[in-house]
C-alpha cells in the first residue's frame, strides 16, 4: 500500500530513470539545425575531432549529444532515416551498460548505431553481437553504410572466415558477428602457439541484439571446442537394437503398511520424467536389459559404461522427438532450437546423447568426442568492461538479468502509441478440436483478406496445421527451420493482404513485417531473377512496388492489421510476448489470440490437472471453448514455474562453471605470458624449484634418519625428471637432513640446468622452454577437463552422504587442479632435461656414440663442493628430418633446429 503511493508521487524507478535522460534527448534536438547545415566532409571530420577529445581526456558522457546528433545527421543523410526521441533513449541506456527493452518495430538495429559510434570513438573495438550470420550480414551492410559515412572501419564475423579475415573483421571500430563466433573465437585464440595468430582484441563493449535471446535462452548450454576420441561407435547400435524391447511403464500407487497407507511402484520396464528430461529403468527394465545385452551385473562397475550408454538411448527414444528437437538432414542429425526454431549445424549433445539418438535415426555415428576447450555465454560475456543489451521483451527476466550479468533493464516508451487488442485465451480438451477452431478462425481472416501470422512451437505442429490446410484449399506459406534459407523473404512479405504465414517461434527473426508488404524486399527478389536490369529499371520497379503496398497498407489496416494467431504456449512468457510483438508495429492496427488444449505439452506436463478440474467444475462439453480469468492465471502460473525451473538450471551451471572460470583464466594468463616472452626463464626456474620441492617433501622424511628414507624411489624420480643417477656417500647420510637434502639437489640441478643452457644458448633454450610449456599445460588442460566432467557425472550422488554438492565439487575441482599444475611444472622440466638439441652435421657421429653412452651421475658430497657431476650426456638425438624432440610434431628441421 505504503509503496503503491510512493509510486505515485515520485513514479517508478523505470519512469525516474526516463526522466532524468530527456534533458540530453532536448540538448541532441538543440544541435540537430546546426549538423544539419554542416557539408558531408565536415560531419566526417567531426568524428576524428571526438577522438581527438576523447584522447585528450574528454569522457564519452560529454562527447555524446554532439556524437548522438553527428550520428542521426548520418542516419538521415545515408538511409533517409532519422532516429526518433525514443531511439536517442534507447541509445543511452545501451552507452550506460544496460539492456533496453523496445518493442518489435521500434527500430532496435538503428538504436545500436549510437552507442556503437560513441564507444568506437575510443579505438577500442565495438562488438555488436547478432543471433545468426544473416543478421549479422545484413546488419554491418545496412548500417555499416552509416558508421563508412562517418569514417569509421566495420567488420563482420560470420562462419566460414579464415584467421586473417577474422582478425582484420576484429580490428575494425565496429565489428558485428554472433554469439556463438564470438565465443569459438576466444576459445581457439587460447590454444593457438603464437600471439601473432590470435584474431580478437581485448573485450571492450558489447551490444548484444535479441539479449534475452542470447544470455538467458542459449546460456543453458556452454560453448565446448573438442575432438574425436579412439572410441568405437559399435556400442550405440548395439544398444539402440535393444531398446524397442524396453516398454514404458508409469507410476502408480498401491495400498501397503506405511505411514501414509500407500507407496509408490512403477510398471512397466522404464519411467520418463518430462518435467527433469530423464528416463529411468525400472527394476524389471534392468533385469530385461542384463538379458539382451548378455550380462550378469548392469551395475558392477566394469559396466558403468554400458549403463550409461543405455540410459543416454533411453533418453534419445523417450524424450527428444525428429521435427521437434532435432530433423535429419542429408544423414546428419541436427539440433533444432528450442527458442527460435533455429537449426543448429556444427552444435552436438554432449556425453554420448548425439550418438544415441544418430543410432535411433540409422545414420553414421560420429566419433564421441572429449573437451579441448568450453567456456560458458554468462561468463564470455562478463569479460567485456561493459555489456548492454536491446530486445522486446527483458522485463520479465529483469531478476536474472540483474543477479548474473549485473544489468538493469530500462523499458523504452513506443514512438507512437500500441493499438493492438490481446484477446484472452481460448482453450479445448483436446488437440484436434483446438486445430479445428484454428482453421476457422484462419478461414474467416482469410475470406476477408486480412494477413494472419500462425504461431507454432515446432516444425512438427506447423507442419500438422499445415496438412489441415491444405486439405481445406488454403493458401498458405511455412516458417520453420527446414525453409531457413528463405525466412527473411517470408517474414517481409507476412503483411500483405490475404497473406497467411505460419512460423516455427519467432524470436529474433529480425525483419519486420510491414502491412501491405515490404516494397524494398519485393525489388531486391526482383532483381535476383533479372541480375542485367539496370539501376534506373530497378528504380522504376521499387517505385511501383513502393506504390502497390502504399495502397494495400490503407487496405489491410481497414481489416484490423496483422493477426497473430498463436497455437500453443511456450513454457517462457518472452517467446508468446515475442509473437504478439510481431504486430502493431509504430502505431498500425493489429490483434491477438491464443488458442490451448489441455493436451499441450506446457499444461499436460505443469499445470493440466488444475486446469482439468476447473474445466469439469464449469461444465465444459467436448468441443466448447472456454475462456476464463481463472484458466488464464493458472496457464501463466504454470509458465512461471518452468521459468523458475530453468532460471535454476542456468543458475546450477554458472556456479559450478564459476569455478572452471577461476582455472580457465589462470591457465589461459599463463599461456599468454609465455606465447608474450615474459619471463620465460623465470616461469621455468619457479617451475624447476617447485619440483624439487615436491621431491623432497614426498621422500626426505622429517625426524627420519637419512639412512631409513626411501633411496630406490628417491633415485627413480630423480633419474625420470632430471635424466641423472644419484649416488650419496654413507658418510653424506649421516649428516643429510631434509632441509640440507633439498638444498643440495637444488644447487645440483641448477648447476646442470646452466651447463645445459651454455651449449644450447640462450636464444634456443627459451624457445625450447616456451614451446614445450605450451605443449604441456595444452595436454593437461585437456585431460583436467575430462577429469572434470567426470567430477560433474557423480557429484550429485554425495548429496545422499549429506554433503553438499556444490562444496564438494568446489573441493575436489581444487585439488585436481592444483595436481594438474604440479604435473604441467614437473612434465615440463623432465623434458628440458633430457632433450637433446644436435646440429646436423654431428648427428652421425652421435647416432655411433649413442649406445655407448651412460646416464649422467649426480655425487652427493656435504664438503667444500656440494655435489660433483659428470658431463651432460644425450638421450635423445634428433635428425634433421625426425620428429622434433620437443614434442610439437613437427619436423626438427622445421622447428627447434630452425
Amino acid at each position: 500500500m505504503f509503496g503503491a503511493i510512493v509510486k505515485k508521487i515520485v513514479g517508478s524507478k523505470n519512469e525516474r530513470e526516463l526522466k532524468r535522460l530527456w534533458p540530453v534527448v532536448e540538448k541532441i534536438n538543440g544541435l540537430e539545425p546546426q549538423f544539419a547545415r554542416l557539408s558531408d566532409d565536415e560531419l566526417r571530420n567531426k568524428t576524428f575531432e571526438f577522438k581527438e577529445r576523447y584522447a585528450k581526456g574528454e569522457s564519452l558522457d560529454s562527447i555524446l549529444p554532439e556524437a548522438f546528433a553527428a550520428c542521426r545527421e548520418a542516419g538521415k543523410r545515408v538511409h533517409n532515416m532519422r532516429h526518433f526521441d525514443v531511439q536517442l533513449i534507447g541509445g543511452m541506456v545501451l552507452h550506460q551498460g544496460k539492456i533496453a527493452e523496445m518493442k518489435t518495430g521500434e527500430g532496435k538495429t538503428l538504436v545500436a548505431t549510437l552507442p556503437a559510434y560513441l564507444n568506437a570513438l575510443t579505438g577500442k573495438g565495438v562488438h555488436v553481437v547478432t543471433v545468426n550470420d544473416y543478421l549479422a550480414k545484413r546488419d554491418s551492410e545496412w548500417m555499416g553504410m552509416i558508421y563508412s559515412f562517418l569514417g569509421l572501419s566495420v567488420g563482420v564475423i560470420v562462419h566460414g572466415l579464415d584467421d586473417e579475415e577474422r582478425r582484420e573483421a576484429y580490428a575494425a571500430d565496429i565489428t558485428y558477428g554472433t554469439n556463438n563466433e564470438f565465443g569459438f573465437d576466444y576459445l581457439r585464440d587460447n590454444m593457438k602457439f603464437s600471439l601473432d595468430d590470435y584474431v580478437q582484441r581485448p573485450f571492450h563493449h558489447a551490444i548484444v541484439d535479441e539479449v534475452d535471446s542470447i544470455l538467458i535462452d542459449e546460456a543453458r548450454t556452454p560453448l565446448i571446442i573438442s575432438g574425436p576420441t579412439e572410441e568405437s561407435t559399435d556400442k550405440y547400435y548395439v544398444i539402440d537394437r535393444i531398446i524397442p524391447n524396453l516398454k514404458k511403464g508409469e507410476m502408480k500407487e498401491e495400498e501397503a503398511n506405511t505411514l501414509s497407507g500407500k507407496r509408490k511402484v512403477y510398471s512397466g520396464d522404464f519411467t520418463v520424467d518430462e518435467k527433469a528430461r530423464s528416463a529411468t529403468l525400472t527394476e524389471e527394465g534392468v533385469l530385461k536389459v542384463e538379458k539382451l545385452l548378455k550380462i550378469d551385473n548392469l551395475y558392477d562397475p566394469r559396466n558403468m559404461e554400458i549403463l550409461h550408454h543405455v540410459q543416454q538411448a533411453l533418453r534419445g527414444h523417450a524424450l527428444y522427438k525428429r521435427d521437434v528437437d532435432y530433423v535429419v538432414k542429408e544423414g546428419e542429425v541436427i539440433i533444432v532450437d528450442e527458442f527460435t526454431g533455429r537449426l543448429m549445424p556444427g552444435r552436438r549433445w554432449s556425453d554420448g546423447l548425439h550418438q544415441a539418438i544418430e543410432a535411433k535415426e540409422g545414420v553414421e555415428i560420429e566419433n564421441e568426442n572429449q573437451t579441448l576447450a568450453t567456456i560458458t555465454f554468462q561468463n564470455y560475456f562478463r569479460m567485456y568492461e561493459k555489456l548492454s543489451g536491446m530486445t522486446g521483451t527483458a522485463d520479465t527476466e529483469a531478476e536474472e538479468f540483474h543477479k548474473i550479468y549485473k544489468l538493469d533493464v530500462v523499458v523504452i516508451p513506443t514512438n507512437r502509441q500500441l493499438l493492438r487488442p490481446d484477446f484472452p485465451d481460448v482453450i479445448y480438451k483436446t488437440e484436434m478440436e483446438k486445430f479445428s477452431a484454428v482453421i476457422e478462425e484462419i478461414k474467416q481472416c482469410h475470406t476477408t483478406g486480412q494477413p494472419v501470422l500462425v504461431g507454432t512451437i515446432s516444425i512438427e505442429k506447423s507442419e500438422v496445421l499445415s496438412e489441415m490446410l491444405r486439405r481445406q484449399g488454403i493458401p498458405h506459406n511455412v516458417l520453420n527451420a527446414k525453409q531457413h534459407e528463405k525466412e527473411a523473404e517470408i517474414v517481409a512479405q507476412a503483411g500483405r493482404m490475404g497473406m497467411l504465414t505460419i512460423a516455427t517461434n519467432m524470436a529474433g527473426r529480425g525483419t519486420d513485417i510491414l502491412l501491405g508488404g515490404n516494397p524494398d524486399s519485393l525489388a531486391k527478389q526482383w532483381r535476383r531473377g533479372n541480375p542485367e536490369a539496370s539501376d534506373e529499371e530497378y528504380a522504376a520497379v521499387l517505385a511501383k512496388f513502393k506504390e502497390e503496398c502504399a495502397k494495400e497498407h490503407d487496405e489491410v489496416v481497414k481489416l484490423g492489421g496483422l493477426h497473430i494467431l498463436g497455437t500453443e504456449r511456450h513454457e517462457s512468457r518472452r517467446i508468446d510476448n515475442q509473437l504478439r510483438g510481431r504486430s502493431g508495429r509504430q502505431g498500425d492496427p493489429g490483434s491477438s489470440r491464443f488458442y490451448l488444449s489441455l493436451q499441450d505439452d506446457l499444461l499436460r506436463i505443469f499445470g493440466s490437472e488444475r486446469v482439468a478440474k476447473i474445466m469439469d467444475f464449469l461444465k465444459i462439453e467436448e468441443g466448447e471453448a472456454i475462456t476464463h480469468g481463472m484458466i488464464t492465471k493458472a496457464i501463466e502460473n504454470a509458465q512461471k514455474k518452468v521459468e523458475a525451473h530453468n532460471f535454476e538450471i542456468r543458475k546450477h551451471l554458472i556456479e559450478y562453471d564459476d569455478v572452471m572460470n577461476k582455472q580457465r583464466e589462470v591457465i589461459y594468463t599463463q599461456r599468454r605470458e609465455i606465447l608474450g616472452g615474459e619471463d620465460i626463464r623465470g616461469n621455468f626456474t619457479q617451475m624447476l624449484d617447485d619440483t624439487i620441492e615436491d621431491i623432497a617433501a614426498a621422500y626426505a622424511i622429517e625426524k627420519v634418519s637419512a639412512h631409513e628414507w626411501d633411496w630406490q624411489a628417491i633415485g627413480e624420480a630423480i633419474y625420470k625428471v632430471f635424466s641423472i643417477q644419484l649416488d650419496v656417500p654413507a658418510e653424506t647420510m649421516d649428516r643429510l637432513s631434509p632441509e640440507s637434502f633439498r638444498t643440495l639437489l637444488k644447487e645440483n640441478v641448477h648447476r646442470l640446468f646452466d651447463e645445459k643452457l651454455q651449449g644450447f644458448g640462450d636464444e634456443l633454450m627459451d624457445h625450447l622452454i616456451k614451446v614445450i610449456m605450451l605443449q604441456t599445460i595444452d595436454g593437461q588442460w585437456k585431460d583436467h577437463l575430462l577429469s572434470i566432467d567426470h567430477l560433474k557425472e557423480g557429484i550429485g550422488l554425495r548429496g545422499y552422504g549429506q554433503k553438499d554438492p556444490k562444496q564438494e565439487y568446489k573441493k575436489e575441482a581444487y585439488q585436481l587442479f592444483m595436481d594438474m599444475m604440479a604435473r604441467i611444472a614437473e612434465e615440463t622440466v623432465e623434458k628440458i632435461f633430457w632433450v637433446q638439441i644436435t646440429r646436423e652435421e654431428d648427428v652421425e657421429q652421435l647416432e655411433e656414440e649413442l649406445p655407448k653412452q651412460q646416464a649422467k651421475k649426480m655425487v652427493f658430497n656435504l664438503g667444500d663442493e656440494p655435489a660433483a657431476i659428470e658431463p651432460v650426456k644425450s638421450r635423445k638425438v634428433a635428425g634433421r628430418n625426425d620428429p622434433c624432440p620437443c614434442g610439437s610434431g613437427k619436423k626438427y628441421k622445421k622447428c627447434c633446429g630452425k
